[in-house]
């Protein structure tokens, strides 16, 4: 790397002149009982819909992993939606008191993850999901609800 200069780093180790990087609090809804987390669950389904996602499937996980009770998988059919559909999740949860735990992936990379502890939701383009077959994986676990 002859000649080549790179630029001077803050102490955090991100380059001068870059905004600081949002990151969600680890904040935890209400206590909830095994009827109030599916109730959370179909809550997500309802929202989902609101923004009209497609193939919108509730999986109940909880007896093969710890990772979640329940994964919601839908369906948006272009980069707007997805994003809308991911942001109307997250503010009609926030308003009913459950912020997510995290948020990963963007509108314009087909996959948006959203995880509420024990409900994790995935928000993907229809070539994605096709390709990662996220209901195949998961196929021992139960589909509780199925809305086209």
């Amino acid at each position: 790397m002859t000649g080549e200069t790179t630029p001077e780093r803050a102490p955090s180790g991100r380059r001068p002149g870059l905004p600081a990087r949002e990151t969600p609090a680890r904040v935890v809804g209400p206590a909830l009982d095994d009827r109030a987390v599916l109730a959370l669950a179909r809550r997500v389904v309802d929202l989902a819909a609101d923004k009209k996602a497609s193939d919108i499937v509730l999986i109940g996980v909880a007896e093969l992993t710890t990772l979640a009770d329940y994964l919601v998988i839908c369906s948006g059919g272009s980069e707007r939606q997805l994003g809308a559909i991911a942001d109307g999740i997250v503010e009609g949860l926030k308003d009913d008191g459950f912020p997510p735990i995290g948020r990963e992936g963007l509108p314009g990379a087909h996959w948006v993850l959203l995880d509420f502890g024990a409900v994790i939701v995935h928000v993907f383009a229809p070539p994605e999901r096709d390709y990662y077959q996220l209901e195949k994986l998961w196929s021992d676990a139960p589909t509780l609800l199925r809305v086209q």
